[in-house]
């Protein structure tokens, strides 16, 4: 039914673990999803081994070995061999909940996010045991934070619809924010899936990313990620722009409100007259979310 594919850290340490939890709760998934994990870091191979699942060792990468995510999307929905595709990062727990969520979906082209729950997680999780996944949600109910902006971290899309992807690196700022924008442009609904769907976010640490500039992923490759969208005030959405929201009842058209105005006339008005609307739209917003920071660091 669905094909998850990730592009994992090394299955090192703290990072190892936490991945391994979440590879382990997609094997758990009903009805059995195929599962393919992109890169040659270290520990990767041999977990696909172990675990009977497929592995793609050869991406592109830039100049710090960060891999490009057209690559590795243009790549998954030609091998995979389900017709609907999830791409999540490698420390993402889900549960059976979101297959179920799939099923829920009506429509046949459409880009399902939703928020994720931020949990500490240090010690490997039994995924063996009957009841691992109801025990694991009700602790993560008790201990999770949300982020003041909410974290996207899994896509889910029929195969084929995504394909024209800008050369983007993984794990660093806006590209996922540029694709909420890119699917609404093409009148694609996107759907948050959040009051159906607990997706937890295992903490870790940020010291992989080269050159960082600040607690997370912020530095040059961040800095390249969004210099690669047209109009940084306009293109950079993110989930509250989502223009469907998947309930227990089925989909459900969002309400109309200011934000749907402002959504409205960005994606009617030609692209090459956004650079006017740059005055009105959203500062406030914007501004929260840092991309206005961003735009003084591209002044500089």
């Amino acid at each position: 039914m669905l094909t998850i594919f990730t592009i994992p850290k090394p299955f090192i340490g703290h990072i190892g673990v936490i991945q391994r939890n979440a590879v382990m709760s997609w094997l758990n998934l009903i009805p059995k999803c195929e599962i393919i994990l992109f890169g040659n870091e270290t520990g990767i191979q041999e977990i696909a081994q172990e675990l009977g699942i497929r592995h793609v060792p050869d991406i592109r990468k830039n100049e710090y070995g960060t891999p490009f995510l057209d690559d590795v999307f243009n790549h998954a929905q030609k091998i995979a061999h389900h017709d609907i595709l999830c791409y999540c990062n490698a420390d993402i727990i889900f549960f059976n909940e979101l297959i179920e969520a799939v099923k829920k979906i009506s429509v046949r082209e459409y880009l399902m996010v939703g928020e994720r729950w931020d949990v500490d997680v240090t010690t490997p999780i039994d995924t063996s045991r009957e009841n691992w996944a109801a025990e694991f949600l009700v602790f993560a109910r008790e201990h999770h934070t949300v982020q003041n902006f909410p974290g996207m971290d899994y896509f889910i899309f029929p195969k084929g619809i995504l394909n024209e992807f800008p050369p983007f690196v993984v794990g660093r700022r806006g590209w996922d924010n540029w694709l909420i924008y890119h699917v609404r442009k093409r009148r694609i609904p996107v759907i948050d899936a959040t009051s159906v769907v607990h997706v937890i976010h295992q903490n870790h640490s940020y010291v992989h990313v080269p050159q960082k500039e600040g607690t997370r992923w912020e530095g040059p490759e961040s800095w390249n990620n969004v210099k690669l969208v047209k109009n940084r005030q306009i293109y950079l959405w993110e989930l509250a722009d989502s223009d469907w929201v998947l309930t227990p009842e089925g989909l459900k058209k969002k309400p109309f409100s200011l934000r749907t105005i402002e959504q409205d006339l960005i994606l009617s008005t030609p692209e090459k007259f956004h650079m006017f609307l740059e005055p009105f739209y959203r500062l406030g917003h914007l501004t929260k979310f840092g991309y206005l920071k961003l735009s003084e660091h591209f002044k500089r």
